[in-house]
């Protein structure tokens, strides 16, 4: 995402989630506990909004995705997105549906780590949601369900179908937005859909720990690590490689490609400053 922006000050409160900042970490929190964390169309919004701004301010090196109380998010409001959306036109739904595309993209393309923390119930746009992180740190109560069948729509909402087989595998990722069963945490470490499963209670501490590993290191390096597992996906490979060259090129004129030489000679941890 660009850098550049207008005129328009940065957001001085969030309506539908909570944020906090601490030395470059980001903690986003889904903060609807009595309903799960369910997502309304302000809260698909302010993420949306939230994500860009901070990929502009270039000042986040890493970002946590948590929910609070008993589970991480539960999926759209039933009453204030499925229902609601039954009285839109067509060009409303697709400008809504748009959004929550809008979503998972921003999180696949802002320049920093973005680390879900995970527990009790990730359900349909919360388990994309997790799906689009870097990683997904989780503990022994987690579980995905992909619902978007089970409500009568395709499986294949927000990106699901092209995110998740390149996670899990095309069979498992068929079985899984098919069916649209629980998928438990053990199962989901299994199949490759988790980073790291934590001990029960765990998985908050855990993510924070990894996001500080990230912010402290070198940014710039870490965003364009990003960017390529994003941009390669779909590349054949003699693309890839000659994108890879271009990057690494001008990665070494960097400070920090600098600085890890000085560093090592003079025996010593880098300092990195994600230029």
């Amino acid at each position: 995402m660009s850098p550049f922006t207008g005129s328009t000050p940065r957001t001085a409160r969030w309506q539908h989630l909570r944020l906090s900042i601490d030395r470059g970490v980001a903690t986003v929190t889904l903060a609807r506990p009595a309903k799960l964390n369910a997502l309304t169309f302000g809260a698909y919004a302010d993420l949306r909004d939230l994500l860009a701004e901070l990929s502009r301010e270039r000042s986040v090196r890493a970002l946590v995705l948590d929910g609070e109380g008993r589970g991480f998010c539960s999926g759209g409001d039933v009453d204030e997105i499925i229902g609601a959306t039954l009285s839109l036109d067509t060009a409303q739904l697709l400008d809504f549906n748009r959004m929550t595309g809008q979503v998972v993209r921003a999180l696949r393309e802002c320049p920093f780590p973005v680390v879900a923390a995970l527990h009790g119930v990730a359900a349909g746009a919360g388990a994309v949601l997790a799906l689009a992180a870097d990683f997904r740190i989780a503990d022994p109560t987690t579980r995905f369900a992909f619902l978007f069948t089970r409500v009568g729509l395709s499986g294949g909402d927000m990106g699901a179908a092209y995110l998740l087989p390149r996670v899990v595998g095309l069979g498992h990722a068929t079985r899984l937005l098919m069916l649209g069963e629980p998928v438990h945490a053990p199962e989901a470490e299994r199949i490759g859909l988790l980073s790291e499963l934590t001990e029960e209670g765990r998985a908050g501490e855990r993510a924070a720990e990894l996001a500080r590993r990230l912010a402290d290191g070198p940014a710039l390096a870490l965003a364009q690590t990003k960017a390529l597992l994003t941009s390669e996906l779909d590349m054949p490979l003699a693309a890839s490689i000659e994108l890879d060259a271009a990057t690494q090129a001008l990665l070494m004129n960097g400070e920090d490609y600098a600085e890890f030489h000085a560093a090592f000679t003079e025996k010593r941890p880098p300092k990195w400053r994600g230029c």
